[in-house]
């Protein structure tokens, strides 16, 4: 074999072990001639090579990078409909009983952040004094809010932190932002298919639903602005990146729109950013709040994806709103626990919150990579699985899925997952479910990953 090809070779095998994973910068040509001891010829031959298996690609005047990984399986294709006022008469569960490492969307923390997350809460115990004694601002602890105001400004949000209201939780923001600016009865724009603790909160609370079909690029806007012109929705929820569960990120083009639309209407867009900063790439998306001008987006997010949902911390930029919003959210909470708020403050300001969140999305990249290889390695080829850049679920669209043998092996086998149904009110996702690849691929998550690959292969027709 000729030496480029054994040097690629040797790159290709750590691209699939996870040493090298997407968005990696390889070495210059230069340095790569030095460090192998090989001809600069050789050393273009051998990113030639790789480059024309797409392994690597070339970023003008930036260099090679490690490749998006390649898999035989397409991904799945959106359904295309009318989208009508429907009323959410059915319950969509958000928890199952087997707790098993497929079905919540959720990941562990890191035993870097563990440590630090200890040193921040005796810190803040110290700083609490007297105030142990006190109940907290319902508002929110300053000193929190600071600190995300700082924190997300780095990304480019500016946030004044005196607008921010600290909740327990993205739902309990999304629910006070629902009753600042709906009412009973009233029809809700919402992607399709959403999260079933949407639809969930949705339904308890009275409300109708508009659903809005996902493109490729986020949601079919054109739509989304017909109901605008005909007056049938009062508000819209809308998670706009990483959406959960198709793992969309609308472009900074559809978040433009959608801020427009929102300002040009008048209507209120509710924006659950809960998975805004887990993209796999080193650059956070802007939010749709980014480009509101007229404060009609009541921005909502939480701790409880890029942290811990243990804490039940979140937060509401309420825009326009802020004075319903503040009086819906007084009357129901009455504050979130101070020494979180104050430990969680310490944890964002020391800069631990940042390293901890960017550890978080390589682990999460190496773990889509590998989740897609043993996926893609043991399933029918007809399967069609999603290619997310962020967040912690796949979306699995199944053609000929005979469903009810599909959903009674699943019941019989204890395999927990959520079917398709469970993220709309349409008969649209029976064929589709989400998988949740936050843990690591262990002995014990594959052997759940073979019983579903042989519940998905033995219900195909």
């Amino acid at each position: 074999m000729s030496i480029y090809k054994a040097l690629a070779n040797q790159f290709i095998q750590e691209i699939e072990t996870g040493k090298l994973i997407e968005g990696n910068r390889m070495p210059s040509l230069r340095q790569l001639s030095k460090q192998q001891a090989v001809s600069m010829s050789t050393a273009v031959s051998c990113y030639q090579e790789l480059e024309s298996q797409g392994w690597i690609h070339s970023r003008p005047q930036a260099g090679y990078f490690v490749a998006p990984r390649q898999s035989k399986h397409k991904t799945p294709e959106w359904a295309r409909f009318i989208s009508k006022v429907s009323t959410v008469n059915q319950n969509f569960a958000i928890h199952s009983s087997l707790n098993g490492p497929l079905g919540v969307s959720s990941t562990n923390i890191d035993e870097a952040a563990l440590n630090e997350l200890e040193r921040s809460f005796r810190r803040a115990s110290k700083r609490l004094g007297q105030r142990l004694n006190q109940y907290p601002d319902t508002q929110g602890e300053p000193s929190l809010r600071n600190a995300l105001s700082v924190h997300f400004s780095k990304l480019g949000l500016h946030i004044n932190s005196d607008e921010l209201v600290i909740t327990s939780g993205c739902m309990p923001s999304i629910k006070a932002a629902l009753e600042a600016c709906t009412q009973e009865g009233d029809a809700i724009a919402i992607s399709s298919p959403c999260f079933s603790g949407i639809l969930d909160l949705l339904g308890r609370m009275g409300r109708k639903i508009v659903e809005i079909p996902s493109l490729d690029d986020g949601i079919d806007l054109a739509q989304f602005e017909d109901h605008l012109k005909q007056g049938t929705i009062k508000a819209g929820v809308f998670c706009t990146s990483h959406m959960n569960p198709q793992g969309i990120t609308m472009s900074a083009q559809q978040k433009q729109k959608l801020a427009e639309l929102a300002n040009r209407y008048q209507i209120p867009v509710i924006e659950d950013d809960v998975y805004l900063e887990l993209s796999y790439s080193e650059h956070t998306p802007l939010p749709a709040k980014y480009y509101d001008q007229g404060g009609y987006i009541l921005w909502c997010g939480s701790v409880s994806k890029s942290l811990s949902p243990s804490y039940r911390l979140g937060w509401c930029l309420p825009g326009r709103y802020t004075q319903t919003y503040r009086a819906q959210h007084t009357a129901s909470c009455f504050g979130v626990s101070l020494p979180i708020q104050l430990a969680i403050a310490d944890f964002i300001e020391s800069g631990h919150y940042a390293k901890q969140l960017k550890r978080r999305r390589n682990k999460l990249l190496k773990l889509r990579q590998a989740y897609l290889s043993y996926l893609s390695s043991h399933l029918p080829e007809k399967v069609k699985i999603t290619n997310p850049q962020g967040g912690m679920v796949l979306w699995l669209q199944v053609p000929d899925l005979n469903v009810a043998r599909f959903k009674s092996l699943i019941e019989q086998r204890h395999i927990d997952i959520r079917l398709g149904h469970l993220f709309s009110t349409l008969s649209l996702y029976d064929d589709c479910l989400r998988v949740n690849i936050g843990f690591d691929l262990t002995e014990a998550v594959k052997a759940e990953l073979d019983k579903l690959v042989t519940a998905i292969t033995q219900s195909i027709c």
